[in-house]
C-alpha cells in the first residue's frame, strides 16, 4: 500500500482574526518539504473566520506544481450541482488534475444551511443527488439538473477530468456513500482501534455490493516538537478540546504529539489499521515548522 501524507492548510489564520498567514507561501513550503497534499475545510458561515475553499485551493494551485489539492471536505449540498461542477472543473483544469474531492454533509448547523436555502435535514439526500450528477457535468455531457426547479438541462464547457472522490464522515451512512460514490473514505477524530473497526465495516459493505473496497484515510490532529517529550501531547489535547468543545479525555484519545519519531510510531497504528492517506492537522501556530516536522515524520513512516 502506498502511503500518502498531507497537511491541513491554516485557513482560519486570517489577518485581523488571530493570524497573518500567506497561504500561497504555506502551500509552496508544503510542496518543498515533500508533503503529498494540502487540504482545506469548507464552510459558508461558522463561529470562526473562514475563507472560500475553492479560492483557497486555487491559490495553492497557482503557487505549486506537484502537490495534490484536497477539499477536506466540501459541503457539496450547500451549492447547486452546476455551480459546484463549475468550481471543481475549473480547479481541475487550473491545477492540471491535482484535485482530491472530499465530500461531506457537515454538522447541519441551522443558520449555515438556511443561508444557502437548503433544509439541513435534506443535506444527505441532496449530497447523494449531486454526487450522481457531477460526473456528467464535469464531462461536459448534457445533464438534467434534478436539484433545480423545472429540471433544466445544461452542458458545461470545457469538460474537465473528474477528480478522485473521497467521502468524509464517521457514520454508517458515510461508509455506504463511500462504497457507492467514492474512491476513498476519509474519517476524522477516530482512534486507531475505531478506525480499524470502521475500515472492516467498509470492506463488508463493498463485498455486499461486489465492488472494490474504497481507499481509507483519516485526519489526525497533531502538535509536533523537534525533541521527544510528553508536553506536546498534552498541549494538543488541550487545544483540540478548546477548539471543538470536546471532553478532555476524548480529545486526548484522538490527538498526537511529540517528535517525528514519536508521532510516526503513533501514526503507524493508523497505517496498520488500513489508512493509506493521512491528513495531518497542525495544532500549533508555527505552520512552517510543523510542515517540516510532518515531512520528517512522513520519511520515517515510509521507511517502516
Amino acid at each position: 500500500m502506498t502511503l500518502h501524507v498531507g497537511a491541513q492548510l491554516p485557513v482560519n489564520s486570517i489577518p485581523g482574526h488571530g493570524g497573518d498567514v500567506d497561504l500561497a507561501a504555506v502551500a509552496r513550503h508544503a510542496e518543498a518539504v515533500g508533503l503529498d497534499s494540502v487540504w482545506t475545510g469548507d464552510r459558508l458561515s461558522a463561529p470562526f473566520p473562514v475563507l472560500d475553499s475553492s479560492l483557497v485551493l486555487a491559490t495553492a494551485a497557482a503557487a505549486t506544481e506537484r502537490i495534490a489539492l484536497g477539499y477536506g471536505v466540501m459541503l457539496l449540498a450547500l451549492r447547486s450541482a452546476a455551480w459546484a461542477a463549475r468550481q471543481i472543473g475549473t480547479l481541475q483544469r487550473l491545477s492540471h488534475g491535482r484535485v482530491l474531492l472530499g465530500v461531506g454533509v457537515g454538522s447541519g448547523d441551522e443558520a449555515e444551511w438556511a443561508a444557502a436555502g437548503v433544509p439541513p435535514r435534506q443535506r444527505g439526500e441532496r449530497t447523494d443527488r449531486l454526487l450522481t450528477l457531477l460526473p456528467g457535468l464535469l464531462a461536459g455531457e448534457p445533464t438534467e439538473l434534478t436539484d433545480m426547479p423545472g429540471r433544466p438541462r445544461v452542458a458545461l464547457r470545457p469538460p474537465a477530468p473528474a477528480p478522485a472522490v473521497w467521502i468524509g464522515g464517521t457514520s454508517d451512512t458515510a461508509l455506504r456513500r463511500a462504497v457507492v460514490h467514492g474512491k476513498g473514505w476519509l474519517s476524522t477524530m477516530k482512534t486507531p482501534e475505531q478506525f480499524a473497526r470502521a475500515t472492516a465495516g467498509l470492506a463488508d459493505l463493498a463485498a455486499e455490493r461486489q465492488v472494490p473496497v474504497p481507499d481509507a484515510g483519516t485526519n489526525v490532529f497533531v502538535r509536533m516538537t523537534e525533541r521527544p517529550g510528553a508536553g506536546a501531547s498534552t498541549a494538543a489535547a488541550d487545544r483540540l478540546s478548546a477548539l471543538y468543545g470536546l471532553d478532555r479525555e476524548a480529545a486526548a484519545a484522538v490527538t498526537v504529539g511529540g517528535s517525528p519519531r514519536q508521532v510516526a510510531e503513533r501514526l503507524s497504528e493508523y497505517v496498520e489499521a488500513g489508512a493509506g492517506h493521512l491528513v495531518l492537522v497542525p495544532l500549533d501556530d508555527d505552520t512552517f515548522q510543523q510542515y517540516e516536522l510532518f515531512a520528517e515524520t512522513r520519511a520515517l513512516l515510509l521507511k517502516g
